[in-house]
Formats: structure tokens, C-alpha cells, sequence
């Protein structure tokens, strides 16, 4: 039997905007207080888990997280 999904379902299903960076499984975001606002670092853990790099904040982090080419590293439920 067929179920009919609410609005409210649909409008979980659209695509995330612009602002939304995928979930990584090797990303590691920590906060760090920096004057009266927190900011968070960005470090890297692909391949090995071992030596994290070190990617800046969230908005120059962006970039290379959303040129890896390591498709497998994305969590299956953001795709």
C-alpha cells in the first residue's frame, strides 16, 4: 500500500542550500573562542586518522572539502 507523504516530508527531501557542507567522517571541527564569538577549526584526518591538517575555519575549510575526491569519506545519508 502506498502512502501519501506530508509537506513536511517533501521538504526534508529538497536539496540542502549553499550553505550546508556534507558530513565527512574524516572532518574534525572543533570551537574555539576567539574574542566574544566562537570559531571553529577545521582539520582533516583523511587517510589515516593519525595527523590531522589543519584547514582553518569553516569558511576557507569549504573549498577543499568540497573538491575531495574521496567520494567514500561522505556519510551515505547526506548524498
Amino acid at each position: 500500500m502506498a502512502l501519501q507523504h506530508s509537506d513536511i516530508d517533501l521538504a526534508a527531501r529538497t536539496l540542502p542550500s549553499l550553505d550546508h557542507l556534507r558530513r565527512c567522517t574524516f572532518r574534525r571541527i572543533s570551537a574555539v573562542r576567539r574574542g566574544s564569538n566562537p570559531v571553529y577549526d577545521v582539520e582533516c584526518l583523511y587517510p589515516d586518522r593519525l595527523i590531522p591538517l589543519p584547514l582553518g575555519d569553516l569558511l576557507s575549510a569549504r573549498p577543499v572539502c568540497e573538491a575531495c575526491m574521496a567520494e567514500h569519506i561522505f556519510r551515505p545519508d547526506e548524498d
